[in-house]
């Protein structure tokens, strides 16, 4: 009953309804301010009507449908960054290790990469006050270090034995969602998305037309793990791959009426063989791109089920700087399919992932079934396609944890893998950039020896004395280790990229894209790529 009054104060506090016969909403509201007044006159202690407003908008919300949110005002300048492409502060890549603030890279031209701030670095105080030691969090980091841009902020950091300070002035720093592109080969170009976001279309295009100035003809465009962000995006992501005028995407809501985005530009990569990868964690605009790209038949999608998100939502502001991301419209693929996945019981929906796995989706595509008033046909070649639930890759590629002993998932778990790497690079950096100038040459001629493990161990057992190690499971989990090591090591001395370019070796749905383009898979699906 409680949640039910408090759901209606968002309508009091915004004064904004849509849609709702006025007689049954002057009752409903009617009601709600009677409670409310009398709660405010008559409850025995102070009334705390921000945080009674505040439960009333998150209860509304959930009433709704799972991605229909509220983000309270003081959290939504940090919730746009990926949207809108960047942020101000000081840049740098961090991560929290033993209560320590660690550098793990600097941006490119940013704040501190000017002033002397390096990877491997620890931020011992921020304006003279002392944050290592104190419990550290990710907020905490962001409350210290972003702000005003052309602000001063007094950094102060260990390197090895020395106490240095800097003063670093904020600015405004990119948010990149193509985290990495490279040539797999003299033919085969490779793109990760992480992410929609204003600067999306400028990204992908830049990085297509670089590859195709190293002789790429084909490309593996990657969305794994790829959560989504707006909806134009998408589109014009799209819009690269999918030439003459077609239907990218469509979407319709009890108030908005139909809307067709379709391509409208000359794309980049209109010709080519093209393959999409997508997984269990790819969502909405990343489904937008995938169904479109499998209903025209214009690429092959390699990997696992997507997530299965077919709602839009738009962005609210309210008055005091909060902020509603309301869903208002289904959307749709070229051939008409609705790709959400029920969420009439909230609580199985949270747990869709752990379901599929135990399921066993994850390991086997015979356990994906779907009902045939959910099958639709591709525009082109009339293949079998399905909505209500994701978008079903035409390649399947189950999880590969052969390699996952219980002695690797502690070294991850507890953060030893990336701590050491993060060691071993601040203690050989220059003879490692010396020794290879560029990642290209690193990712080909470094290799982990087995002094380097011997290190790791010693490592490992200092950090954690439970630690113990087990030599069968090290057997097998020794090139996933390994891998995972100088993937780390990349990313320190390099950046984010470095690490993905490294670690891609060990990504199942990477190679099998690969061998479809290599082994005559890809040829045989007939798709229009010409």
């Amino acid at each position: 009953m409680r949640k039910s009054i408090l759901l209606f104060v968002l309508i009091i506090c915004s004064g904004v309804v849509l849609g709702q016969k006025e007689d049954t909403f002057e009752k409903d509201l009617q009601r709600v301010q009677e409670v409310f007044s009398y709660v405010n006159m008559l409850y025995v202690d102070s009334v705390p009507t921000k945080k009674l407003s505040e439960a009333a908008i998150v209860a509304m919300l959930e009433e709704l449908d799972p991605h229909s949110t509220y983000v309270p005002a003081e959290e939504v300048e940090s919730a746009n960054e990926r949207i809108n492409g960047s942020f101000v502060g000081v840049g740098i890549r961090f991560n929290i290790l033993k209560d320590t603030l660690l550098v793990v890279n600097t941006i490119p031209g940013g704040p501190s990469e000017i002033v002397g701030i390096r990877a491997g670095d620890k931020i011992l105080e921020v304006d003279g006050e002392k944050i290592a030691g104190i419990g550290l969090k990710n907020s905490g980091v962001r409350k210290r270090l972003l702000g005003e841009e052309g602000s001063i902020v007094k950094i102060t950091i260990l390197r090895g034995k020395e106490k240095v300070s800097y003063m670093v002035t904020r600015d405004k720093i990119p948010v990149h969602s193509v985290i990495t592109k490279y040539m797999i080969d003299d033919k085969v170009g490779y793109i990760k998305l992480t992410n929609f976001s204003r600067t999306t279309e400028e990204e992908v295009a830049t990085a297509i037309k670089e590859l195709k100035k190293e002789g790429m003809k084909d490309l593996i465009f990657d969305l794994q793990g790829n959560g989504g962000g707006l909806l134009s995006a998408a589109k014009s992501v799209a819009d690269e791959f999918i030439k003459d005028n077609k239907l990218i995407v469509y979407s319709e809501g009890r108030v908005q009426p139909r809307y067709d985005l379709k391509a409208d530009k000359k794309g980049d990569f209109e010709k080519g063989r093209l393959v999409i990868l997508i997984d269990e964690n790819a969502a909405s605009a990343s489904e937008i791109v995938a169904g479109a790209v499998q209903d025209w038949d214009r690429g092959l999608l390699v990997g696992r089920r997507t997530f299965g998100k077919g709602l839009v939502q738009r962005p609210v502001n309210l008055s005091d700087g909060s902020q509603i991301r309301l869903t208002i419209a289904r959307y749709f693929t070229p051939s008409g399919r609705w790709i959400q996945k029920p969420y009439d019981d909230f609580d199985e929906y949270k747990k869709d992932y752990i379901n599929r796995y135990e399921h066993g989706e994850m390991m086997h595509e015979d356990s994906i079934h779907f009902a045939d008033s959910l099958m639709y046909k591709t525009l082109v070649t009339k293949r079998k396609v399905y909505g209500g639930g994701g978008i079903m890759p035409d390649i399947f590629v189950p999880l590969d944890t052969t390699e996952y002993s219980e002695y690797y998932r502690n070294l991850v778990r507890q953060g030893v893998l990336y701590s050491f790497a993060i060691d071993y690079t601040n203690n050989n950096r220059d003879e490692i950039k010396s020794k290879y100038p560029t990642i290209e040459d690193f990712n080909k001629n470094f290799t982990v020896s087995d002094d380097i493990m011997d290190e790791l161990f010693n490592y490992a057992n200092r950090e954690d004395s439970t630690l113990v190690f087990i030599e069968e499971d090290y057997k097998i989990s020794k090139d996933v280790i390994t891998t995972r090591i100088k993937a780390n090591i990349a990313q320190n001395i390099w950046d984010i990229g470095a690490f993905y370019q490294v670690y891609n070796i060990k990504n199942e749905i990477i190679t099998r894209a690969y061998n479809a383009l290599k082994d005559g898979t890809y040829d045989k699906e007939k798709l229009n790529h010409k």
